[in-house]
């Protein structure tokens, strides 16, 4: 696309995939875990983490949204997370990107506080900006800058999801 600078190549993408769900199986080996995909930019990052899993876990949706446009409210909106039955069991948290740690923090807080075993957090981006909120990131795609990307689940006003690259809208 015109508009779209090639960030992370489709390539690179699925090689990091495979290198953090061999990272997850080896952590959670003999155990069952919930894995809560943050809907809606994780969808793609998480299907294809999942199948590349050779573990025992369920799989549960959250929606958390706290963007408009490219710019953060500092509002985070939590839907479905009330239903989510995680007493005493090992979470991991799938996410698209964590760039204030804003709305990772108040999710792991969450459910935390309804008596989740653990809470681990796989992330496809890490962006290297100073965080609102600190948050600890078990596993981490790739490292970047302050750009605002799109595509492989990321979007601009829900365009470009569908990329299978990562790039920086101009």
């Amino acid at each position: 696309m015109k508009n779209i600078q090639v960030l992370i190549s489709k390539r690179d993408i699925n090689k990091k995939v495979v290198s953090l769900a061999k990272k997850i199986n080896k952590d959670f080996k003999n155990k069952d875990i919930i894995i809560i995909s943050v809907l809606t930019g994780s969808v793609v990052f998480c299907c294809d983490i999942i199948r590349n899993l050779n573990i025992n876990f369920s799989l549960d949706f959250i929606r958390a949204s706290s963007y408009k446009g490219k710019t953060s409210t500092n509002k985070i909106k939590l839907i479905s997370a009330e239903n989510l039955d995680i007493k005493g069991k090992d979470v991991l948290i799938i996410e698209d990107i964590c760039d204030t740690g804003q709305t990772l923090a108040y999710i792991k807080e969450r459910l935390l506080k309804k008596k989740a075993k653990s809470v681990k957090i796989c992330v496809l981006i890490n962006k290297n900006i100073k965080k609102m909120k600190h948050i600890d990131i078990d596993y981490t795609g790739f490292n970047i800058g302050n750009d605002f990307i799109v595509g492989y689940g990321l979007d601009y006003n829900n365009k470009y999801r569908g990329l299978p690259y990562i790039g920086i809208l101009k």
